[in-house]
């Protein structure tokens, strides 16, 4: 990693404003799509990253404040077009491949987490390298809090502007409506994973400051029709539990500067019987989708206690065998 340095003329501050965008939004798209860090103040900048990509991101920058001299607002849509013609987004993929062999590690105000294990450490990189993933596999293995340690690093990295935790409304084998409270007390034994990353990563006092000025908002999906939600980092779990509809849905409320993270184990599914799950169905339709990150965990990524493992490899030998007996009687008849 260097410091690339570099200064931007003729000094305009209604120029700089929109090539940096609201809330500097253009600037940490530039950083989310090019794995780069960018500070500036006035027209100074400071670059941090490889090289090569920051030698590259300095012309891209420069162009853009070109396009501001006709008094046009800077969208984020022309910025990534721009960066989608300069073809820097493949050389910082190629350049991400080659640190692969680096571990990752999550730093947030109160504590530092390292993924364990390969499967771990690749679910988190295609997290900071996909606009849209997926984290599919059994209970324990780490797919929703470490899609929260992510969302925590981006917002305190201000990547972002705010994080959303969204669940379907489906229950694994109880009725909301006899839950006391309104609808979003229902929700919230629900989300109860969620709250709890949340509160080890940054504190009890400061997840409520911020779920009251909505910078962590908690939903249910049917919450989410018709938003489109920008500079954000939306967190679906359990979305095995969705429709069809409702995971196209979900995925096409994704805005620029956004990421999306979805997970979800496809044995623990609660639907009513005849009715598809979105995530085995999404799996087939984007399988071949560049841009899609899949990470697939298995019985052997879990973290948690020893016998949760057991549990989750004998589970899977009793599936096995079930479903063998079902095709051996198949073949009998």
């Amino acid at each position: 990693m260097t410091i690339h340095r570099f200064s931007i003329e003729p000094v305009d501050s209604r120029r700089f404003a929109s090539l940096c965008g609201q809330f500097d939004e253009n600037l940490r798209l530039i950083e989310q799509r090019l794995g780069i860090e960018v500070r500036n103040r006035g027209n100074h900048f400071e670059l941090i990253g490889d090289p090569a990509i920051t030698r590259s991101a300095e012309a891209v920058l420069r162009q853009l404040y070109r396009e501001t001299r006709d008094h046009r607002d800077l969208e984020p849509e022309t910025v990534h077009l721009y960066l989608q013609e300069s073809g820097l987004e493949n050389l910082s993929e190629a350049l991400a491949q080659d640190s692969h062999h680096q571990p990752v590690i999550l730093r947030t105000k109160r504590m530092t987490i390292q993924p364990r294990g390969p499967n771990q450490q690749s679910y988190v990189r295609s997290i900071q390298e996909h606009d849209i993933n997926f984290g599919i596999g059994p209970a324990g293995t780490g797919k929703t809090y470490l899609a929260v340690a992510c969302a925590v690093d981006a917002l305190e990295r201000e990547q972002i502007r705010r994080i959303l935790l969204v669940r379907p409304a489906v229950e694994a084998g109880e009725k909301l409506g006899f839950l006391p409270g309104d609808l979003s007390q229902k929700i919230d034994p629900y989300l109860r994973p969620l709250y709890d990353a949340l509160y080890e990563m940054l504190g009890f006092e400061q997840v409520a400051k911020l779920i009251e000025r909505q910078v962590i908002e908690v939903a249910p999906l049917a919450y989410m029709r018709g938003r489109t939600l920008n500079n954000s980092f939306i967190i679906l779990d359990e979305s095995q539990n969705t429709t069809l509809e409702q995971m196209k849905m979900f995925l096409t409320r994704i805005g620029f500067g956004s990421t999306a993270v979805i997970t979800g184990d496809i044995t623990q599914v609660d639907l009513p019987r005849g009715t598809r799950s979105g995530l085995t169905h999404v799996m087939e339709v984007l399988k071949d989708v560049k841009g899609i990150g899949f990470t697939h965990f298995q019985s052997k990524d879990v973290v948690r206690h020893p016998l949760v493992q057991r549990i989750v490899e004998a589970y899977d030998r009793f599936d096995q065998r079930q479903e063998q007996e079902r095709q051996e009687r198949r073949h009998d008849h």
